[in-house]
Formats: structure tokens, C-alpha cells, sequence
């Protein structure tokens, strides 16, 4: 994605990394984030306008620690450190870093000592998020100490004739009430960008770099599965290479209720889409017999989906891309160079080595509120760009142990009734995601005169905005009340229905 102004974040290990990211994009400027190793000649390529170095759970005074190449202080951008990114940035300049005598975590009283361009129309006392156990004892040689607290001499610093500045507070979370500011002076005042990054200026952009990478003859296949991602990113290579591109949509078995007719509706009617609808149930579920782990079957779905593609496309003639919907948390998530696998996502961590196709993922960089204004710019239907997001193995995650057709059917039904009892009671749009989980439970109940074992049905719903982090949605009692209701009566194999108050982190959205 090309972008005439760019900030590129190096990313040390911080756990608010992407949050910086989605800080800068509030703000209408566009950003990428690159591992703190990145080269310098990759991260030239990247042609970066300006450079946030992340914070990091390391130390700068410890062999071994996250450093990045030094030739970044001489490219000639502005640069702003936060957190282990002003330690590092102090230290490779010639500053003096030590563990600290007593470490600062929580919110601080941070005082302003010197006016510079980071702190215009700030007060002179602030509150901020400190979360250190080092210390920046004295600045590097054309530096000035800018701020300070009780317990941090060196608070905040600046080379205004470099640009250079750095924060020893996190400015890019709720918890540091002026860090958006500080954030918008370093953009606005300091590297002096216009903010013109908006979705249609992504759209604008992307098309524009898929016929680059294309050609005017290649053509791509997409794996459409109805979800907001993949519908976006098919709209997208649609609009950028026409009939050059083929929508497969692969039945594999794990739908939701209607979700099939529903696709095919929507896209072939709605925008005359080619679309390639493969039954590939019975496959998919002989490959899931004694499967029970939960990485494992995402691993033979996306194996799988994958081979799929590959024997549909060699009927379509020379096809040499793949179009996938990912997302950026689906590649945090499958592990990055600083963060460790959580899950592997069908289409990140489950694909072959030896697939066939060179990849194009338009969405890579976007969270998922972002593709939703993506897919309002692209015209989608609001079922479409407001639908809650379905996982690549589909119903596979939500029935845990082994898949049967008997599970899913249970399942299945159970999640269509949910999700009409949310809608009915108006709270779809205010949930991010709900669905039925099937745990494999079996419990005593008693239906009609007789004595029943059957399933238990967990709902999960929650509320979050990008997916990196949930938290349980406080359903009114009657709506749990009518959905618990309807599950028991209408599905003879449900005789129990529980609530999942759990938020992320610790746990996961999905189950699996």
C-alpha cells in the first residue's frame, strides 16, 4: 500500500502497538507497522515520512535486547520514541539509561518544563500512563529534558532541529487524557502532514496497487465466504480487475443456516459477480473424523481450502493470484516477529507451503471497523457490512472436539435462533459478535414426562472494536430468558442454555 505520507511504527514487542496504529489513523494519516528488525534498505523501500518507535516489555540496559538498525536516525524524518522507544532512541544517540530505582506503572503527574512543538495547547501539568521499570538519566547531546515527574527526571525529550522526540509515557491510550493531542502536534505541527488518509483514499489506492501487481492479463480467484473480509476484498479486486476475477465459494459444510443462498444472492445479483459454488461438505467433514484439537483443525481447513481452490482454479484455465480478506489481528494473532501464536487463522497460519498461488491480501493492514467503512465506501449492502464475523473454519471452532453433520445441525439451528432473538430485540448493530457454541456437554434435564440428556448450548457475545480485545455484553434477562426458551423447545437434542461472561483477554472471542 502506497501512501504519499506515511508513518511507519517499529515494533519493539509493546502490547499497544497497534493501538498506536489505530491512534494514527484517527487521525487520517496513514501508518504501517514493521518489525523492530526490519533492514534498513526494506525500510527505505517503505518510504516512510515519519517513524514511531513502540514501546516493549525489554530492557535497553540487557545483552540481547530488541535493537533496531542505528541508520534510521539518519534517513532524515521526524522520529517519536515512547516508552522503550525513547530509552533505545536515547541510548543509540548517546544518552544515559539505567534500570530504575523504583519503577512507575499506572497514571502519573507529568509536568511540563519546556515548550516544544509536541506539547502545543497542552497545560503545563498533564496526566499520563507510565508503564517502566528503566530510566532515561540523562539525554543524549543536543537533546533537552521537555518534562519530568516525581519519580522521572527525564520525562519526555526533544532535538527540535532533528525532529527527534521521545516520551517516556504512552500517549496513545485512554488512560493519558491529552495523548491524542500529542499525537496530532507530531503529525500536524511537527511533520507537518495534510491528514487526507481516508477509506476512499484507501480504495483509490489499492485498486490502483492490485493492477499494478495484476497486470492488464493476470487473473485471480477469491475465496468468498459472505463475512465482511472476504466480501470486501472481492469487491475491491473486482472493482480493480473486472471479470478477471472469479469469486469460489467453497460449501465446506461449517456454514450458518442460509448463509449460501444468502452469498450468492447478494453477489451474483447485486454486483454480477462470477461465482463459483463448490459442495465440498463430505470432504471437509472426512477430513475432520477423530479431529479434536483445536489448532489442528484449523490447520486441515485451511490445508484443505486451499487444495480446493487450487483444483477449481486449474477448470478456470491460468490463474495465478489468491484473494484473501485478512485482517490485521488475523496476522497479530497468527504470530508476528513480537508477538507470540494465539491461533492460527485459516488464512494466515493454515496455508500451505506449496499452494500454487502468489497472494494478494488488500485488507492486510485494515482492522475490522475499517473494512466496515471500506465496504460502506464500496457500496455494500448493510447486512453485508454490519454482519457479525464469522471465523474461516466456520462452525468447526464453535463444536468443540470432533465435528459430526449430528453437532453441526444442533448447532447450526441453535445459532440461527440466537441470532434472530438479538435482532428482534434490537440489539444486533450494538453487539460485535455473537454466536451459539456447542462445548460437547452433556447434562440431566427433564423434557415432557421423561427424563433427557442432551446438549448444552453457550452463547458468546461481545462488544470490542477491533477484535484485539472484548468484553462480555450485558444482555437484558428477558432476551436471555426467550432465546433459552425457544432453544430448548424447538431443538429436541438441547436441554440447557448458558451465558459466557468472559471478556478478552484472558479468553479468546471464539472458543477454538
Amino acid at each position: 500500500m502506497g501512501a504519499a505520507e506515511k508513518v511507519v511504527i517499529l515494533d519493539f514487542g509493546g502490547q499497544y502497538t497497534q493501538l498506536i496504529a489505530r491512534r494514527v489513523r484517527e487521525l487520517k494519516v496513514y501508518c504501517e507497522i514493521k518489525p523492530y528488525n526490519v533492514t534498513l534498505a526494506e525500510l527505505l523501500e517503505a518510504e516512510p515520512s515519519a517513524l514511531i518507535l513502540s514501546g516493549g516489555a525489554g530492557s535497553v540496559c540487557k545483552h540481547g535486547a530488541p535493537r533496531c538498525d542505528e541508520g534510521i536516525y539518519g534517513i532524515g524524518v521526524p522520529i517519536l520514541g515512547i516508552c522503550y522507544g525513547m530509552q533505545l532512541m536515547a541510548a543509540d544517540l548517546g544518552g544515559i539509561v539505567k534500570e530504575a530505582q523504583k519503577r512507575e506503572y499506572g497514571k502519573t503527574s507529568i509536568t511540563i518544563t519546556k515548550r516544544v512543538e509536541l506539547f502545543k495547547g497542552l497545560g503545563e501539568q498533564l496526566v499520563a500512563w507510565m508503564s517502566h521499570a528503566d530510566q532515561v538519566r540523562e539525554a543524549p547531546p543536543g537533546f533537552a529534558v521537555v518534562a519530568v515527574s516525581d519519580n522521572t527526571p527525564v520525562a519526555a525529550i526533544a532535538d527540535e532541529d532533528r525532529k527527534f522526540y521521545g516520551l517516556q509515557f504512552h500517549p496513545e491510550v485512554i488512560h493519558t487524557p491529552q495523548g491524542q493531542m500529542m499525537l496530532s502536534n507530531f503529525l500536524f505541527h511537527i511533520c507537518r502532514f495534510s491528514g487526507s488518509w481516508t477509506m476512499e483514499n484507501f480504495v483509490e489506492l489499492s485498486i490502483r496497487d492490485i493492477r499494478e501487481k495484476v497486470g492488464d492479463e493476470g487473473r485471480a480467484v477469491c475465496g468468498l465466504s459472505g463475512g465482511i473480509d472476504s466480501s470486501v476484498a472481492a469487491v475491491l479486486m473486482h472493482r480493480a480487475i473486472g471479470s478477471r476475477l472469479t469469486c469460489i465459494f467453497v460449501d465446506h459444510g461449517l456454514l450458518r443456516k442460509g448463509e449460501k443462498e444468502q452469498v450468492i444472492s447478494t453477489f451474483e445479483g447485486h454486483f454480477n459477480m462470477d461465482i463459483v459454488v463448490v459442495d465440498a461438505a463430505s470432504e471437509f467433514l472426512s477430513r475432520l473424523r477423530g479431529v479434536t484439537g483445536p489448532e489442528e483443525k484449523r490447520k486441515v481447513i485451511g490445508n484443505h481450502f486451499i487444495r480446493v481452490f487450487e483444483r477449481e482454479a486449474q477448470k478456470l484455465g491460468d490463474v495465478e493470484y489468491l484473494v484473501q480478506g485478512t485482517l490485521y489481528p488475523d496476522v497479530i494473532e497468527s504470530g508476528t516477529a513480537t508477538a507470540a501464536v494465539i491461533k492460527s487463522h485459516h488464512n494466515v497460519g493454515g496455508l500451505p507451503e506449496d499452494m500454487d498461488f502468489k497472494l494478494i491480501e488488500p485488507l492486510r493492514h485494515l482492522f475490522k471497523d475499517e473494512a466496515r467503512l471500506v465496504a460502506q465506501e464500496l457500496g455494500l449492502p448493510e447486512e453485508v457490512v454490519w454482519r457479525h464475523p464469522f471465523p474461516g473454519p466456520g462452525l468447526a471452532v464453535r463444536v468443540l472436539g470432533e465435528v459430526t453433520p449430528e453437532k453441526l445441525s444442533v448447532l447450526r439451528e441453535a445459532d440461527a435462533i440466537i441470532i434472530e432473538e438479538i435482532k428482534k430485540a434490537g440489539l444486533y448493530r450494538k453487539i460485535w459478535q455473537a454466536f451459539a457454541v456447542l462445548p460437547g456437554v452433556l447434562s440431566v434435564g427433564v423434557q415432557g414426562d421423561g427424563r433427557s440428556y442432551a446438549h448444552t448450548i453457550v452463547l458468546r457475545a461481545v462488544t470490542s472494536q477491533d477484535g484485539m480485545t472484548a468484553d462480555w455484553f450485558p444482555f437484558p434477562y428477558d432476551v436471555l430468558g426467550q432465546i433459552s426458551s425457544r432453544l430448548v423447545n424447538e431443538i429436541a437434542q438441547v436441554n440447557r442454555f448458558v451465558y459466557d461472561v468472559s471478556s478478552k483477554p484472558p479468553a479468546t472471542i471464539e472458543w477454538e
